[in-house]
């Protein structure tokens, strides 16, 4: 049996502090693979270097492995246009460094978005891009056999079906801090996005196929933290809750069913959510709905590859309304095809909102193999050879910044 220390780095906390869902799930894979595992959050920790060395002495660890999960804040308006929070993870890997000599394996959104320039800016030894429950326990055994591996170890073609999910090992002090700060602790039913934002890297992440975990094992989940640590909200952070398939709506059939007594919320799309829908989803807990919206006209929807338009997300958002379920909308202002009359128009579109809460964004932070990356390379926003580690964004030439 193996001792793997496994570190949360991410510290962002806004619009509020996430559990490290990643972390526990990739934890809940070693553990089922026979390894011994520490779970240890950078952001709980209040930045405590000395916290961090103690710890990595008193475990002893064979490998280290460090979840990454943002690269930088990716809004243009953000005061610094450096990466300060891989900074921070190379800052983490440095401490790690001077207490062990094991091995560095990182992961997350982050490295599977970009994980040659990650895995090099950090100085880890190994990278592990896409889903990371079977992916971690095979590069664990292989640097642990002290065989040759490359240094990023891809997943992303190798996605896991539906029960090989895995579900996540929960830590009762890191849950405790998340219910405290945040109220809220973070479920995934579902992987996998079947829309073509232009912008987004959750295809790469996660591919276009959605996969769903049984419903028996979501529904386990929730009932562990009611039961358990006495986590009564959670927040599904499926990329899409809603998916078009309607498949969700048996998850949510089966926690009405069970009357759980857990509050939920999720992302969801404007596309195909219906009255009855939330009607049921309220029944089952449902309280809060994040929307993708990402644009406020007509013009610059259809630009960013939404399949839906403004007077779905204006139906959508009084039937959340009527059925006493809170809303939030995000918005990026200067995609594709933004002017200033779509800029005046997508304004006067959101003050016609009823009863929600809207978040804006200026700019389009650009990620390899999107849509939005192909636009910028015609558009001549950015070459071939730039690596994206530094944030670059995408401003529509028909707008002034």
């Amino acid at each position: 049996m193996s001792r793997i220390f496994l570190i949360s780095t991410n510290t962002c906390c806004s619009p509020y502090p996430v559990y490290p869902l990643g972390m526990a799930t990739v934890a809940g894979a070693l553990i089922h693979a026979g390894h011994c595992v520490r779970q240890f959050d950078w952001l709980v920790a209040n930045r405590d270097e000395k916290l961090l060395e103690l710890a990595i002495a008193e475990f002893n660890p064979d490998a280290v492995a460090v979840s990454i999960r943002n690269i930088d804040p990716a809004d243009s308006l953000a005061e610094s246009g450096d990466i300060k929070e891989l900074e921070e993870e190379r800052n983490v890997i440095s401490l790690v460094r001077r207490r062990t000599s094991a091995p560095v394996i990182i992961g997350g959104p982050a490295v599977s978005i970009l994980p040659s320039p990650v895995c090099r800016h950090v100085g880890a030894d190994l990278a592990v891009a896409g889903e990371g429950e079977q992916a971690i326990v095979d590069a664990v055994k292989a640097v642990l056999e002290n065989r040759s591996t490359p240094p990023i170890w891809s997943a992303v073609n190798k996605q896991l079906c539906d029960e090989e999910q895995g579900s996540p090992c929960f830590d009762e002090s890191l849950v405790a801090y998340y219910r405290e700060k945040s109220g809220i602790i973070g479920l995934q039913s579902k992987r996998g996005c079947p829309y073509r934002c232009c912008y987004c890297g959750y295809p790469k992440i996660e591919g276009a196929v959605v996969r769903h975990r049984p419903v028996e094992a979501v529904v386990a989940d929730l009932e562990r933290l009611k039961r358990d640590f006495q986590v009564d909200t959670v927040f599904f952070v499926d990329s899409v809750f809603n998916d078009p398939n309607d498949y969700y709506l048996k998850l949510v059939e089966e926690i009405a069913v069970r009357n759980l007594g857990i509050k939920w919320a999720a992302y969801m799309s404007p596309h195909g959510l219906t009255k009855e829908a939330v009607v049921l989803c309220k029944r089952a807990g449902l309280y809060a709905v994040e929307l993708g919206t990402d644009a406020a006209a007509d013009i610059t929807l259809e630009a960013m590859g939404k399949p839906f338009r403004w007077d779905d997300v204006k139906q959508t958002n009084q039937v959340l309304v009527q059925a006493g379920v809170a809303c939030a909308h995000f918005v990026i202002f200067g995609g594709p095809e933004e002017t200033e009359a779509t800029v005046r128009q997508g304004l006067d579109n959101i003050a016609g909102l009823e009863h929600c809460v809207v978040m804006g964004f200026s700019g389009i932070r650009i990620y390899p193999d999107t849509l939005i990356y192909k636009r910028a390379l015609k558009e001549g926003f950015l070459k071939q050879t730039d690596s994206l580690l530094k944030p670059v964004y995408y401003v529509s030439p028909k707008v002034d910044k």
